[in-house]
Order: C-alpha cells, then sequence, then structure tokens
C-alpha cells in the first residue's frame, strides 16, 4: 500500500476519535506483513490512564486478527476542531512506541502527516533508537 492510500486510512480512522478532554483527536493505520490494514483512533477516559492511544487500538486489532509483523504505520492528529491539513507533524508517544517495538522492525516505515500530501517519512529505528526487547530478556518471541 502506498504512502498516501496509508494516510487516508489513518485520516479516517480520525473522525472517530473520542477525546472529550484533550480535544486531541488521533487516527492510526498499520499495515502488516500479511497485507491487512487496521486503524484505531484515541478513545480517552475520565480516569486519564484508563484511555488508549490509536496506534495502540490499531496494533491490538491487528494482534487480535492474527497478525504479528507491522511493516507501516501513519499518524494523523491535531485538535479535534482541526481538518487537514493539521498544524503539526504527530508522534507516538512512548508506550506506543515500546508497543510497536514488540511488532515492528527498526526499519518500521513511519508517517507522521499533516495531510495525504504533506508527510514526514521516518523509521522506528529514528523515533525510538533505543528500544527494549525481547532481546534485552534474551528471549526469542515464537
Amino acid at each position: 500500500m502506498d504512502n498516501r492510500a496509508l494516510i487516508d486510512h489513518a485520516i479516517a480512522a480520525r473522525q472517530a476519535a473520542y477525546a472529550p478532554y484533550s480535544r486531541y483527536a488521533v487516527g492510526a493505520a498499520v499495515l502488516t506483513a500479511g497485507g491487512r490494514t487496521f486503524t484505531g483512533c484515541n478513545v480517552e477516559n475520565a480516569s486519564y490512564p484508563a484511555g488508549i492511544c490509536a496506534e495502540r487500538t490499531a496494533i491490538f486489532k491487528a494482534v487480535s486478527e492474527g497478525e504479528r509483523r507491522i511493516v507501516a504505520l501513519a499518524l494523523a492528529a491535531a485538535p479535534q476542531e482541526e481538518q487537514p491539513p493539521f498544524g503539526s507533524y504527530p508522534a507516538p508517544c512512548g508506550i506506543c512506541l515500546q508497543v510497536l517495538s514488540e511488532f515492528a522492525a527498526p526499519e518500521l516505515r513511519v508517517l507522521l502527516a499533516k495531510s495525504r500530501e504533506d508527510y514526514q517519512l521516518c523509521t522506528m529505528r529514528d523515533l525510538f533508537p533505543k528500544r527494549f526487547t525481547a532481546a534485552d530478556l534474551k528471549k526469542e518471541i515464537r
């Protein structure tokens, strides 16, 4: 799937965000090694830690459907009232980067999108160069 198509999925997913507290709507789309696309949005809660980010929603949906390898991530985020092009490039939080590191290689293609035409392309290694993985536990994951 090309970059713009994956970004389109993330922008569409952003429309379902439930962000009444931060008013910061986030949409994510992940592409798996199996060629499937999964989307997610952020879902907030009055008890803030009980919410979940868009990236983890999309990843957990993929994993729950049997996919174990993420090969690309697109992220679109901005205040809820904003429509593309957004004001700034979004970036995954630390928890989302750690979850991604479980299912993605350092070369993961990451698209941080203001719009389908205006995005930054980077890798997992760029965003999270010192990641903690099963190798640090001296464990092999099957």
